[in-house]
């Protein structure tokens, strides 16, 4: 069982979570403070033993592993063929803008949202429609009546994020039907990113439901975005991977690709294999562990900042903090003042908004609240 009150020494190691402003303490890009499960470093030594790195394809263990993974997590039973690999989710997300968009298309998403998806459209020469969740009893959810009024015959995508990045919420089988029968009747491809989908905090409470999970109707315009990076601390490897139901979306799909992705290096597709087939037992160590650094957060926030809305944390290790009626202008000012480098709400589409990486030691959690607490006080 892995520590994760153990600190690590990251500053200097061309970190860029620690090492963009070494003058600060970091909380904010999406990258944990914890070192990867025991068998996928195994797993990386082993490969590197064997001393050569040439130009790498997807091994047969792999295959087994994703597929085993779908099956096992979601449900769903993939055939080969339907899988795409893929060096990063956001290449991915430009790829499909440059594969089933033109100059004068538009693609839509609901923010705030993680921000590859309000600037991906400019790589197609698109336009970007942004509409904004609306809070309903108590959850956040789509402004279904704000999206029909938006779309036009020229949009082509929709991008969405479940979980919810930066919310961290699950959305439900219902509100995932929806949001796809929405797509049907304009004619959208919806492109499912669900990197965060084995982080989801209370499974019984808000149990994941995949684009993959769609009726086969529904399905058919989909691509779902998935990948072992977030969950296992390895994202500086480079391994995502696409599921395209649909043969001629996928053709479309890996057409656009062209000269423009990088190749998968051989050392990322074992760390993934050995993530999917071995990392459950860490995985369930970690989400006990986030489990109470996000009661730790929220209760501070909610109790010591006077206006602060935080939303309910259902997945992720990040928290969105809203600071609109908190009386404090800038709030991302104020956190670095107090030395804290948290994400500034902006860049997903929300001023006067921050987020914060809660995916760390919860003494640095911890020392790191008490000084935010005092910044954001009117």
């Amino acid at each position: 069982m892995q520590n994760f009150d153990t600190e690590l020494v990251r500053r200097g190691t061309g970190s860029l979570k620690w090492d963009r402003r070494a003058d600060l303490d970091p909380y904010w890009v999406a990258d944990m403070d914890f070192t990867s499960p025991e068998p996928v470093i195994e797993a990386i030594r082993a490969r590197v033993g064997h001393g050569v790195f040439g130009y790498a394809l997807p091994h047969a263990g792999l295959m087994e592993a994703v597929q085993s993974y779908l099956e096992k997590r979601i449900g769903y039973t993939t055939p080969e063929e339907e899988i795409i690999h893929l060096g990063g989710l956001v290449p991915a997300l430009s790829l499909a803008a440059r594969a089933f968009g033109n100059s004068g298309d538009a693609l839509m998403t609901s923010a705030p949202i993680y921000p590859p998806f309000l600037g991906i459209h400019n790589d197609a020469g698109m336009q970007v429609i942004s509409t904004d969740h609306i809070e309903v009893d108590g959850q956040w959810t789509f402004d279904w009546d704000a999206m029909a009024a938006q779309v036009t015959p020229q949009t082509k995508l929709f991008l969405l994020s479940n979980p919810q990045n930066p919310m961290g919420r699950v959305f439900t089988e219902a509100e995932i039907i929806q949001l796809a029968t929405f797509c049907e009747t304009h004619d959208l491809i919806l492109i499912s990113d669900e990197i965060h989908c084995d982080l989801i905090l209370d499974e019984a409470a808000t149990p994941h439901f995949s684009a993959l999970n769609l009726p086969s109707s529904l399905r058919d315009r989909t691509i779902t975005l998935l990948a072992p990076s977030k969950t296992y601390n390895i994202a500086g490897l480079g391994y995502a991977f696409a599921v395209i139901p649909n043969d001629s979306l996928r053709r479309r799909f890996t057409a656009a690709r062209g000269h423009t992705l990088p190749e998968i290096n051989c050392i990322a597709y074992y760390a993934a294999e050995a993530a999917y087939r071995h990392g459950e037992p860490w995985r369930q160590d970690l989400i006990s562990y986030l489990k109470k650094n996000r009661d730790l957060l929220t209760s501070t926030l909610r109790e010591g900042v006077p206006g602060a809305k935080v939303p309910d944390i259902e997945a992720t290790y990040l928290a969105w903090i809203d600071c609109r009626e908190t009386g404090v202008e800038k709030p991302i000012e104020a956190a670095e003042n107090a030395g804290l480098f948290l994400s500034d709400g902006a860049f997903f589409g929300h001023e006067r908004c921050i987020r914060m990486n809660f995916g760390t030691q919860a003494s640095r959690l911890e020392a790191a609240l008490e000084k935010l607490v005092t910044a954001l006080q009117p």
